[in-house]
């Protein structure tokens, strides 16, 4: 059973989704600082100075200066403007990410080999011989 979870871990696949995990945690991280530290107070500036973290309902009808002192309040509270920075997180994070694999399928297409040349049939062995071939290298018939 050992031998049999070992070969199973040593698998090309699981070593790759592994690795996968661990970059796009740390992938990950580098968004969420990039949307809290960059974007999400440029938002809040562009509308107003607002700090949408202390955005809420407080259900008890007090009235708290910030989402923190109703916590510590014991107060119940609808958190509507967690819910828009989380909301707005991801909607930048799958941007970020849309635009991340836009380029790299644009690099990987222009790293592509170039298409072989094209072929044509040999009369005698219809098998698939080189345009500039003048022997078919199945048959070794001399084609024109």
């Amino acid at each position: 059973m050992l031998q049999e979870f070992k070969s199973f871990i040593m698998r090309g696949n699981v070593l790759d989704l592994a690795v996968g995990v661990i970059i796009g945690a740390a992938f990950g991280k580098i968004v969420n600082s990039a949307v809290n530290d960059l974007i999400m107070p440029l938002v809040g500036l562009f509308m107003g100075k607002v700090d949408f973290s202390n955005l809420f309902l407080s259900l008890s009808g007090g009235s708290y200066p910030t989402l923190a002192a109703a916590k510590a309040a014991g107060v119940p509270t609808l958190n509507y403007g967690t819910f828009l920075n989380t909301a707005l997180d991801f909607l930048i994070m799958a941007l970020v990410i849309f635009m991340i694999v836009k380029s790299a399928n644009k690099v990987r297409r222009a790293e592509e080999p170039a298409p072989a040349p094209p072929a044509r049939e040999c009369p005698f062995c219809k098998s698939a011989v080189h345009d500039e071939a003048t022997r078919c290298p199945h048959c070794t018939s001399e084609l024109r």
